[in-house]
Formats: C-alpha cells, structure tokens, sequence
C-alpha cells in the first residue's frame, strides 16, 4: 500500500506539473511566429493537383 501512496502522491503533483508545462510547450509551438506558412502550406495539399495526378518530376518540388 505504501508504493501505491508514494506514486499517488507523484502523480498529484510532479507529473501534473511536468504535463501541464507539456500542454504549454505544444501550445507556443502551434502559435510561433512563421508556423502559419507552414500550416497554410500542409492545409492546401488537397487542393494542389485537380486535374491529374502528380509527376515524378512534380512530386520532387
């Protein structure tokens, strides 16, 4: 029972912290300054060949 406590305890406090400053990191990644062109560029993947599919020579850019 005393391991049990002993990790409860870990887990109350430590491991929450640890996560929580976790959460924050993957936060400021997503909204750093130049992240938008990135996303912008990820986003219209989709939309870049609509009337064939890409070359080999396309598919290398």
């Amino acid at each position: 029972m005393e391991e049990y406590t002993i990790l409860r305890q870990f887990a109350d406090s430590w491991m929450l912290l640890l996560l929580f400053a976790f959460f924050i990191g993957i936060v400021i990644w997503v909204f750093r300054p130049g992240a938008s062109k990135e996303y912008k560029d990820t986003a219209n993947i989709p939309f870049r060949h609509q009337d064939k599919p890409a070359t080999s020579e396309e598919a290398r850019q």
